[in-house]
């Protein structure tokens, strides 16, 4: 069992900057490759971003590449997401998730656990 919890969320305007964190407990932290998906009011859970259990790989959304960045240490069992340059379309619940194994499954539907959830508001 993994326990997942984001933070960081909040207000922010246009063109503003935030990163959010999420500390994970119970199994060993290593062995998952993780990430970051959102949910806009209406809209369908979306990939943002992931990262392989060493940290060597990346993904991102065409939506967000070149202003996320995603990355994790192993150390303090935490994922980040940078997030720059933000937009009043990034405005979504975010999420973060573990799957077991080295690399992400290109998937949200293979991801094995799930945290809250922490909310980005991008004001115009």
């Amino acid at each position: 069992q993994v326990q997942l919890v984001e933070s960081g969320g909040g207000l922010v305007q246009a063109g503003g900057s935030l990163r959010l964190s999420c500390a994970a407990s119970g199994r060993t932290f290593s062995s998952y490759a993780m990430g970051w998906f959102r949910q806009a009011p209406g809209k369908e859970r979306e990939f943002v971003a992931a990262i392989s259990w060493s940290g060597g790989s990346t993904y991102y959304a065409d939506s967000v590449k070149g202003r996320f960045t995603i990355s994790r240490d192993n150390a303090k069992n935490t994922v980040y997401l940078q997030m720059n340059s933000l937009k009043p379309e990034d405005t979504a619940v975010y999420y973060c998730a573990a799957e077991a194994g080295p690399e992400y499954g290109s998937s949200l539907l293979g991801m094995d656990y799930w945290g809250k959830g922490t909310l980005v508001t991008v004001s115009s």
